[in-house]
């Protein structure tokens, strides 16, 4: 009798172990994050390296991809809580914000401008003044290479009017570049390496120089950075980790990047990578951190330039908190 109760004593614990084996300890949080373009992107290697190399997975977090219309669409869809974060450029928020998308950038992925005016070398083009009459392509009329173009035209004293600036969509930006049908383009170094790829003999000119252009943003709405603070640190925090790969030592991290993106190769990613350490990545004290007075210039520009009706409180359209 006594041994029988011990039987099932035993047995009892041995099964609430099995149960218990087959419940994680601690199950990752899934998390879909959207992305403004095809995740395939150079521009999303420090996301892509985040994930490979288990970043993420540190975190506690299981991240999956997804892709929107644009970083203004995935404003739009994280402010109404479809997705808890995604992508777009710094500027992203402070268009958005006066039509009620209550998104605020969390994270900038650099101190340098996403898009540089790329001009070709055999057009004569040694100034910005020299863009008058000559053709720009940008990506579209709704995103920030064209924002940029404008801005750079009005620091020296041309306006749109000035340049055929045409919207020729994410490859015939490059591809009209590259063929000779622009003299110039608004592009970011996925492009200019493609252009050099393709023997191109050019001129860059930093964005930086003449306006206040931003890098990449990681964007979430207020709500979410209220609820759910561990999250937002999390995804940050890990994809500033991808970022710092690439700063560090781009050779090594292209080589990992095409194991986690086998469509690229390891020389010409190398290539492309140095080109955002040199125009991007740099230029920021802490990592990730937002510059407000060159968000506040941005912002007087774009209400200048009719693309904003109004302007919002600075300190409504980005935090630090999570870069700190």
């Amino acid at each position: 009798m006594h041994f029988t109760k011990k039987l099932i004593a035993a047995s009892a614990a041995a099964i609430a172990i099995a149960g218990m084996a087959t419940v994680p300890a601690n199950a990752a949080e899934k998390v879909n994050y959207l992305l403004p373009a095809p995740g395939f992107l150079p521009a999303f290697a420090p996301w892509q390296l985040a994930k490979y190399k288990g970043f993420y997975a540190e975190e506690g977090l299981e991240v999956t991809f997804q892709r929107a219309k644009g970083g203004v669409d995935v404003a739009k869809q994280v402010g109404v809580g479809n997705a808890p974060i995604g992508g777009g450029i710094g500027d992203t928020s402070l268009l958005v914000r006066p039509n009620g998308i209550p998104v605020r950038s969390v994270a900038i992925m650099g101190g340098g401008s996403l898009v540089q005016l790329v001009a070709r070398a055999d057009r004569n083009i040694n100034s910005v003044e020299d863009l008058k009459g000559k053709t720009i392509t940008v990506m579209s009329y709704q995103d920030t290479t064209f924002f940029a173009a404008q801005g750079i035209l009005a620091s020296r004293g041309l306006t749109r009017n000035d340049a055929n600036i045409q919207a020729a969509g994410p490859q015939g930006v490059w591809k009209l570049f590259v063929q000779g049908k622009a003299d110039a383009m608004m592009g970011v170094p996925d492009w200019i390496g493609i252009a050099r790829g393709a023997k191109v003999d050019m001129k860059i000119f930093n964005a930086m120089d003449y306006f206040p252009s931003m890098a990449q943003a990681i964007l979430a709405s207020d709500e979410m950075i209220a609820k759910n603070p561990k999250l937002i640190q999390g995804l940050v925090r890990a994809t500033l980790k991808g970022l710092k790969m690439i700063m560090d030592d781009p050779a090594a991290a292209a080589a990992e990047y095409v194991k986690a993106v086998p469509r690229w190769k390891v020389g010409p990613m190398t290539g492309t990578f140095k080109l955002y350490n040199q125009y991007t990545y740099p230029g920021q004290k802490v990592l990730g951190e937002m510059d407000e007075a060159r968000l506040a210039k941005l912002q007087d520009f774009y209400l200048k330039s009719g693309f904003i009706k109004k302007k919002s409180d600075v300190k409504d359209l980005y935090t630090n908190q999570f870069v700190k």
